[in-house]
């Protein structure tokens, strides 16, 4: 069964090895690195349809090396994701989900933080001419557009923030509220025409910050919002670097009761997880947990799970 999946680490930890730190002090191949849980044999095998890449900075990286950092990681992307790997397919648009044929795997980038880009919105447009289609205005810190989950003020978006929103609505680009403050959140899901959590999961279950409570679950459907349940052990299970299947269905079942099985998808967090479910610790594993979904949901529901509710979902085309 196909496979979209809305959150991985993978350029981070290609930036990483091509710096000469950790994985042998040596470059990272995309395609067969066995320190990816991403890498391409893996999405091969896993019967990915499309992948997306997140552009992650560090928040203690000096601000003047933030912007290169993020450049540096979209420069990976197009030369070892995309450029040594004709399978891979660059989506720009949502409407290139449709073009992918078989044995293609969409990439997709995605943002995870705005402190790449500061106050600076030509940076920003930038990243939108480069194909970013997805944005989290935080991580788990603060920075110049709101509060993180981590940030114990707690504040929601500033003007600065409300901002980038807007302009993610004019581009058709999702805004992603898996890290932000409560208060960020509900600033984004009253501003935002396209927002998305790329992975989260039920606070009633697991009661972490990363999580979402079902009041803001609700609020995330009503929009027509996904949320992609992440495969961190630690979300899924309170205070636990274990989890199994089992457990992740508890809160896709969860999600299932608030009127959201159109709105599931999946996140894994790959790459940027150090524990994981059993029998799920790389893409290549993503077909033992649809055969887990298959006993307790029908084949449409575990469809739209997999990849078919984002596809339904994804904005709708304008241009």
């Amino acid at each position: 069964m196909n496979i979209i999946d809305t959150h991985c680490d993978a350029l981070l930890k290609l930036q990483i090895a091509k710096n000469g730190k950790y994985y042998g002090e040596k470059p990272l191949d995309f395609r067969s690195a066995q320190n990816l849980n991403t890498n391409l044999e893996r999405l091969a095998l896993g019967q990915a349809k499309a992948q997306f890449f997140a552009i992650f900075i560090y928040p203690d990286t000096p601000e003047d090396q933030k912007w290169q950092q993020a450049l540096d990681q979209i420069d990976l992307f197009f030369t070892e994701v995309l450029g040594k790997n004709q399978e891979m397919k660059h989506i720009t648009r949502w409407e290139d989900f449709d073009t992918l044929k078989e044995g293609d795997i969409g990439a997709v980038l995605t943002l995870e933080g705005a402190d790449a880009f500061g106050n600076d919105l030509a940076k920003l447009r930038h990243l939108y001419r480069v194909g970013v289609l997805s944005i989290g205005l935080t991580w788990n810190n603060a920075n110049l557009c709101a509060d993180g989950a981590g940030e114990p003020r707690g504040g929601g978006l500033t003007l600065l923030g409300k901002k980038v929103v807007t302009l993610n609505n004019t581009q058709q680009v999702l805004t992603d509220v898996s890290h932000l403050s409560i208060k960020g959140f509900w600033d984004v899901v009253e501003l935002a025409d396209y927002p998305i959590a790329s992975h989260s999961n039920a606070r009633a279950i697991c009661d972490h910050p990363r999580n979402l409570y079902d009041d803001q679950v609700e609020a995330l459907f009503a929009k027509g919002g996904l949320i992609n349940v992440v495969f961190n052990p630690p979300f899924i299970v309170k205070n636990s670097k274990k989890s199994s299947f089992a457990d992740l269905i508890k809160h896709i079942d969860h999600l299932c009761s608030l009127g959201g099985v159109k709105l599931i998808g999946f996140g894994s967090d790959f790459d940027g997880i150090a524990y994981f479910i059993k029998d799920l610790e790389d893409a290549s594993k993503y077909q033992n947990l649809i055969n887990e979904l298959l006993k307790y949901f029908s084949e449409d529901d575990v469809k739209g799970f997999a990849y078919q509710n984002f596809l339904s979902q994804r904005p709708k085309y304008l241009f």
